[in-house]
């Protein structure tokens, strides 16, 4: 046979008279033999299912397992910055201690006010900077005294109630929900007693 011949689709014809021509016992032989091909493809295709199912089982994990890996590294990463932040946040505010001194000391000594309100608006700078990365200051005068954001130095009698903050010496400072420092405050103790 030509290449032409062999490449040419059989005519419904010529496989029909192949048929015809094809004794019953080899139609039933080829019959089987087909069957016995279908019965080995079906038993190869489960024994792969069930190879592919473990690896299946094992690349869901794996990916389930990078997943947590990827977030764990994201929160990591903002929990890095966040406590990086507090650091230099923590050094800054002692300057920020003196600078507010000064203020108050200039003003006392009454200074020149061009002097003065420059410095004001460094000063406001200042607060305006930390403001935009969450840290926000605790003012505690005429408040109630809360240990959880004030550190008590003393108790002073006045005309306040017990427990009010009457002064406060150093301002606290928290940093989004979590206090960075504490504001140290004095405590009223309450009405003076008179001496009869």
């Amino acid at each position: 046979m030509s290449k032409k011949k062999k490449d040419e689709p059989v005519a419904q014809e010529e496989t029909e008279e192949i048929i015809e021509e094809t004794p019953v016992e080899d139609v039933e032989i080829i019959d089987e033999e087909v069957k016995d091909v279908s019965a080995e493809v079906s038993a190869k295709a489960e024994a792969l299912a069930k190879e592919e199912e473990p690896l299946r089982l094992q690349l869901m994990r794996l990916q389930a397992d990078f997943d947590n890996f990827r977030k764990r590294q994201v929160r990591e990463r903002a929990e890095w910055i966040i406590r990086a932040n507090e650091d230099l946040f923590m050094e800054l505010l002692p300057v920020l201690d003196h600078y507010e001194m000064g203020l108050k000391s200039a003003e006392d000594q009454q200074t020149d006010s061009s002097i003065t309100e420059g410095f004001k608006l460094v000063y406001t700078q200042l607060l305006d900077l930390l403001g935009k990365h969450n840290v926000t200051p605790v003012d505690a005068i005429d408040e109630a005294f809360n240990p959880h954001v004030h550190e008590a130095l003393t108790h002073m009698p006045s005309d306040k109630p017990t427990g009010t903050v009457i002064e406060q010496v150093r301002r606290g400072y928290m940093l989004g929900d979590k206090l960075l420092r504490a504001a140290q405050v004095v405590v009223s103790s309450g009405q003076p007693e008179e001496k009869s």
